[in-house]
């Protein structure tokens, strides 16, 4: 019986001792650098010219379309 409490004691022991680390790794990664490096403009600026080439083919599709039914 002597045993299983010098055990559980040192298990105790053991899990109290690594407590401040995983508190400290329960934060989280700091991902400031990352997000304060990208810019809201550049990043509008992006997704604008995104949408323009993939809405241009279609513009395009669409006044062929037109000048086709015009000229019947």
């Amino acid at each position: 019986m002597r045993n299983i409490g010098l055990t559980l004691a040192a298990a105790a022991a053991s899990i109290a001792g690594t407590a401040p680390a995983f508190a400290q790794a329960a934060t989280g990664p700091d991902f400031t650098s990352l997000t304060n490096s990208v810019s809201p403009t550049t990043l509008v600026t992006g997704l604008l010219a995104v949408g323009a080439v993939m809405i241009g083919p279609r513009l395009a599709r669409m006044g062929i379309n037109w000048i086709k039914g015009s000229v019947k």
